[in-house]
């Protein structure tokens, strides 16, 4: 018996297996489609191209300007220094004071981030971990701080200063510091010490370890990415703190031996107008950049530090 072949379907061009009704999706050549999705990818990268520029141009223009006269830097404000002047980072250092300056900001900033790291991460263990009448309260109150605007505790500030007699001294700027960075570093390292796991703390309790040994053997190392990301920002935001100085730190004599770093860089750049030194600008620029190294080196060693501090929280 023979058996007839089953009919195949054709489409317009007789091919068989081509469905009539439904049309050839259109496609984009291969080179189109790659040209644009190397566009695609290629966008963000010349963002962030261009981003990176205006950020290291102008800190190379402080840096070469630095190595120049004021003569040529007024003739040729983007040119490099015919003979590259190294003595003005000496007459900065040592003539405009700004060596004291830096010394003075080290301290207030070093003593500043590690009571900051200390108190805050003892209040957020604390609100982490126990539940007490009030808890929440307090921990709102941390909130609330984040949200006060500085300019309107200036003048109680003052006032509480100078009745304490930490007016033009150092140890009130890093209590002042202290009490401003607080309220983030609380809320930062809150999240963090509920990010970590109980059963550590629980084993080290039943191995007879008190709240402070548990806190400050297994818990603080724990949290030392989160310290760490902390403590970087809050070292950047007291380094170039400019405003609570000028207010709280005004002048005591006349070397200026209490200023900050920022409020000398800003007293040199007014004297520079009426100084006759051939390098007074120069001198200005050096300053600029030794208040810069600092910053570069805690962001170069500590970023990818940073990084993992900022995700540690959400990978555990």
């Amino acid at each position: 018996m023979t058996s007839l072949p089953t009919p195949t379907a054709t489409g317009a061009d007789g091919v068989p297996g081509a469905d009539r009704s439904t049309p050839p999706s259109p496609q984009l050549p291969a080179p189109a489609f790659r040209g644009a999705r190397l566009l695609g990818d290629g966008i963000p990268q010349i963002f962030l191209a261009a981003w990176a520029l205006l950020v290291i141009l102008p800190m190379a223009w402080v840096l070469i300007s630095s190595l120049k006269t004021n003569k040529e830097i007024y003739d040729s404000p983007f040119g490099l220094p015919a003979t590259p002047q190294l003595s003005t980072y000496v007459e900065a250092w040592q003539t405009a004071n700004i060596g004291r300056f830096f010394l003075n900001t080290v301290i207030v900033v070093v003593c500043g981030v590690f009571f900051t790291l200390l108190l805050s991460s003892m209040a957020a263990y604390v609100l982490a971990r126990y539940a007490f009448p009030g808890s929440r309260a307090i921990y709102y109150l941390f909130l609330v701080g984040m949200t006060f605007p500085l300019f309107l505790a200036i003048v109680p500030l003052t006032k509480v200063t100078q009745n304490l007699g930490l007016q033009q001294t150092l140890p009130g700027l890093i209590i002042v510091y202290v009490a401003f960075s607080l309220p983030f570093s609380v809320f930062f390292l809150t999240a963090f010490f509920q990010s970590l796991p109980n059963e550590l703390a629980e084993s080290a309790f039943i191995d007879g370890a008190g709240h402070f040994r548990t806190f400050f053997s297994i818990m603080l190392p724990l949290a030392k990415p989160g310290l760490i990301s902390i403590g970087v920002f809050n070292f950047l935001g007291q380094w170039n703190q400019y405003l609570l100085p000028l207010v709280l730190n005004t002048p005591k004599d006349n070397e200026r031996s209490n200023f900050l770093l920022t409020q000398g860089l800003a007293d040199l750049a007014l004297r520079t107008r009426y100084e006759s030194s051939s390098t007074s600008l120069a001198q200005m620029f050096a300053g600029l950049v030794i208040a810069m190294i600092p910053v570069l080196v805690v962001y170069v060693v500590f970023q990818r530090r940073v990084e993992e501090g900022l995700t540690a929280g959400a990978l555990k």
